[in-house]
């Protein structure tokens, strides 16, 4: 009995006291997003920031978990894609990504077996062909791919 008590003065508390609960929500909510950067749990966090005001009114806390759902979820749906836009966190290529489909001449023949070389912006770079076919030392080819410090070279029509 007495944890039941206990439990019932719990429960009391945090029914006479909502806007601190929905205050203490706000605040983990936030935290969570801190520390994860993922931009899903914010949209709670400013959830139970509204619920803060309307649990001043006289709104039956299961009414007032559904708003929270409610409002949430809407604030996901509708402003994440948003926010994603224009916090613009695409991967930003490293300077090996930018030589992607840029023309380059072979120096030493690439074999069906073996590494040849590409001299590209100065730099010589280990190359291989994409179907494993020989391709000769002078003719342009098409980087495709890179593999670890390997280029992988279409030949160009």
């Amino acid at each position: 009995m007495v944890i039941l008590y206990g439990m019932t003065d719990f429960c009391f508390l945090v029914f006479n006291n909502m806007p601190w609960a929905w205050l203490i929500l706000t605040v983990a909510f936030a935290v969570i997003e801190a520390l994860t950067l993922s931009l899903t749990t914010i949209w709670f966090a400013l959830g139970a920031f509204a619920m803060i005001f309307l649990s001043f009114m006289p709104i039956p806390f299961p009414v007032q978990i559904i708003l929270f759902a409610l409002i949430s979820s809407v604030l996901l749906v509708f402003t994440r894609p948003i926010a994603l836009k224009k916090l613009n966190t695409k991967k930003l290529a490293a300077n090996a990504d930018s030589l992607i489909g840029t023309q380059a001449v072979v120096l030493d023949a690439v074999g069906e077996q073996q590494k040849g070389s590409v001299k590209i912006k100065g730099i010589v770079w280990n190359a291989e062909s994409e179907d494993g076919q020989a391709i000769e030392s002078g003719i342009k080819c098409t980087i495709i791919e890179i593999k670890g410090n390997t280029l992988v070279l279409r030949r160009t029509l």
